[in-house]
């Protein structure tokens, strides 16, 4: 009896399956699913745990407490790298998408062959190590770099700039050089699914290329400016390696704190507190800056 009910359950079960597609997606995507649970969802799940441990000396006390939170949230010091972070961040994003936008839009629009060729072009930067990009920047904005070298050659200059090298513009320009690709191809993808046909209608009644691009192609894109926006910000707030080697002291961010708690003086509960703070409060702002975007495209249409 026990066996005919399993083989009954286990037709309506194979049955379901090669009904439904839902069910064969969810298959398929299982093992992606595991991976991914058991190499990011158990590694943040660890350091939340740890983010409501304390440090006592080298002992670790795994009673629950808030005094690490309460320690992120409070010190200035803290709330200020943050606000650091953030405004770096975000210059960055403006920038690499301001760039992006009419490299994505020349290969969508204005490229008829050999689109593939560009779309190469554009991903060159990948085929390098991110830490020799960096080192390139350093090299080219340093006391003896490229810049410095060619204007006191041309006489421009009779001593080096001391001023293009740690500081928060040196992160900047070398973050917007190395995430600049992500921004292109979101873009680039949105642009090229716009339909042709409703901007011939447009010019069909009048309206002239800005007005065009204003009504159709930008509100089109969006979806893809938005994509290159958070794709950008969000790594971009937690990155530690950049700040390090052309910030100097006054380019350091939240991330070159958390990687000091961790590797340097060992308070493990502080670093996770001070990541999973930086976490929510950049889901937080991500999550507004993509409901202000969307609420203004609604206005202009």
């Amino acid at each position: 009896m026990a066996v005919a009910a399993k083989g009954e359950m286990t037709a309506r079960l194979a049955h379901f399956y090669r009904r439904s597609e839902g069910a064969r997606g969810l298959a398929l995507l299982s093992p992606t699913m595991l991976i991914m649970l058991a190499a990011l969802a158990a590694p943040m799940a660890l350091l939340a745990l740890y983010s409501f441990w304390t440090q006592e000396g080298y002992a670790l006390n795994t009673q629950f407490s808030l005094a690490q939170y309460g320690t992120s949230l409070g010190r200035q010091t803290y709330r200020a790298l943050f606000y650091r972070s953030i405004e770096i961040s975000s210059a960055v994003t403006l920038i690499t998408v301001l760039l992006a936008y009419p490299m994505a839009y020349f290969v969508a629009f204005r490229v008829e062959r050999s689109k593939f060729v560009w779309l190469i072009l554009l991903t060159i930067p990948f085929w390098t190590s991110y830490l020799l990009r960096v080192f390139a920047w350093k090299v080219i904005l340093g006391y003896n770099g490229v810049i410095n070298s060619g204007l006191m050659s041309l006489g421009l200059i009779h001593q080096p700039l001391e001023f293009l090298l740690y500081n928060p513009i040196a992160v900047v320009v070398t973050l917007a050089h190395a995430w600049a690709p992500f921004a292109i191809l979101p873009i680039y993808v949105n642009l090229e699914k716009i339909d042709r046909s409703l901007l011939e209608a447009a010019a069909d009644l009048g309206d002239g290329p800005l007005r065009r691009f204003c009504r159709i192609t930008f509100p089109l894109s969006l979806p893809g400016v938005i994509a290159a926006a958070v794709m950008i910000f969000v790594p971009t707030t937690g990155d530690y390696v950049t700040p390090t080697l052309v910030g100097g002291s006054d380019g350091v961010m939240i991330a070159n704190i958390i990687e000091v708690q961790f590797d340097r003086v060992g308070n493990w509960p502080l670093g996770a507190a001070l990541a999973m703070a930086s976490m929510a409060a950049v889901g937080i702002l991500t999550l507004l800056f993509v409901q202000a975007t969307r609420a203004a495209a609604a206005r202009i249409r």
